[in-house]
């Protein structure tokens, strides 16, 4: 995916927008280190952005793409760093910031992370999906059975959002909750896209 991700387009000059989109628990936080690990090991400088610290708490879903675009993207097409509100989760209120240096490769991370604002600057969108069962089994062995109610209304939300940004069906490769590829190819309209595993 690295290889496919150097064919995109750049969001400013020297850097590139790779958006690890898809559903909770589904494994993106792994994907999005291993893609890192990938661009460091070659010698680029490499920023992750956790959007878990730009949604206002469990029902913040919904909203975070403007935050993503408004906060993130914008700034960094522009030429400039970016910098987003961070959600205290312990605290339950905003406390400080997230700050998105302009470097190689600005890897979002997290639901929401590709809305359609993206599309014309994101060198890879990437979602990540899971059986519902699964992810709730694995966000309630995280987070505990007291939050299972938080786990289904975010999920819920995922839905809506699904239906409206229609992720799945734009991003550049869908993968699974093991990592195998689910499908390659996406509806998103920078020339040369690839359909298919780049040639190594």
């Amino acid at each position: 995916m690295t290889a496919l991700a150097a064919r995109g387009p750049e969001i400013t000059p020297g850097t590139r927008l790779v958006c690890v989109d898809g559903l909770a628990g589904a494994g993106k936080t792994t994907l999005a280190e291993r893609l890192r690990e990938a661009w460091a090991d070659a010698g680029a400088d490499v920023a992750v952005v956790h959007l878990d610290d730009l949604y206002e708490g469990w029902t913040g879903l919904l909203d975070v793409g403007r935050t993503v675009l408004r906060e993130v993207v914008d700034p960094l097409a522009a030429g400039r760093d970016g910098q987003a509100r961070r959600w205290d989760w312990i605290e339950g209120g905003w406390r400080g910031h997230v700050r998105v240096p302009r470097c190689a490769v600005v890897i979002l991370e997290g639901c929401g992370s590709a809305p359609r604002g993206v599309d014309d600057v994101a060198a890879l969108v990437v979602r990540v999906v899971a059986p519902d069962d699964v992810r709730l089994a694995r966000g309630i062995a995280r987070d505990g059975e007291a939050l299972e109610a938080s786990w289904r209304a975010f999920m819920a939300d995922e839905a809506t959002l699904e239906a409206r940004e229609g992720t799945t069906a734009r991003a550049d490769v869908v993968l699974d909750e093991r990592g195998a590829v689910v499908r390659w190819g996406g509806g998103r309209p920078w020339p040369d896209r690839v359909h298919g595993p780049p040639a190594s």
